[in-house]
């Protein structure tokens, strides 16, 4: 499983950062976890807002921090 945290580096992208980290611990499934913040490959995407989680190539959620919760259900 590959996971990708699109933004450019402010807080809210972190925070999405740290959620990711955390869901996938208490997942215990095994994910390369990258962070993407080069404003090219993000709009290659078609993200207009970030941060944005991306799992396996498809994008998940864009423009908002999600929690754990809601990241481990998306893992499932």
């Amino acid at each position: 499983m590959k996971i990708e945290v699109l933004g450019t580096g402010c807080s809210k992208c972190q925070a999405l950062m740290q959620a990711v980290k955390e869901a996938v611990a208490k997942s215990g499934k095994f994910a390369q976890i990258d962070k993407v913040e080069d404003s090219i490959a993000i709009m290659n995407y078609g993200v207009m807002s970030t941060p944005a989680l991306v799992i396996d190539g498809v994008v998940k959620s864009s423009g908002k921090v999600l929690s754990v919760d809601e990241i481990l259900a998306l893992l499932a």
